[in-house]
């Protein structure tokens, strides 16, 4: 039985911009897909994760 997503994650959709607060290194990275609580982002500086998204929260980051 999987968890509930976190915060902001149950709207992410593909094409968001968002960081993961934890790994500020990671830079911001691009939401690929969200399916049930695995979320798809492409990060600038780390490529391609799949976060959990019922455990980390990713926030909207912004694009400067």
């Amino acid at each position: 039985m999987s968890g509930a997503l976190l915060g902001l994650n149950a709207v992410l959709e593909p094409g968001t911009i968002v960081r993961l607060v934890s790994q500020p290194d990671w830079g911001i990275g691009q939401v690929q897909s969200r399916i049930g609580t695995r979320i798809t982002v492409n990060f600038q500086d780390a490529g391609k994760q799949v976060i959990d998204g019922s455990k980390v929260e990713l926030s909207i980051a912004h694009k400067y």
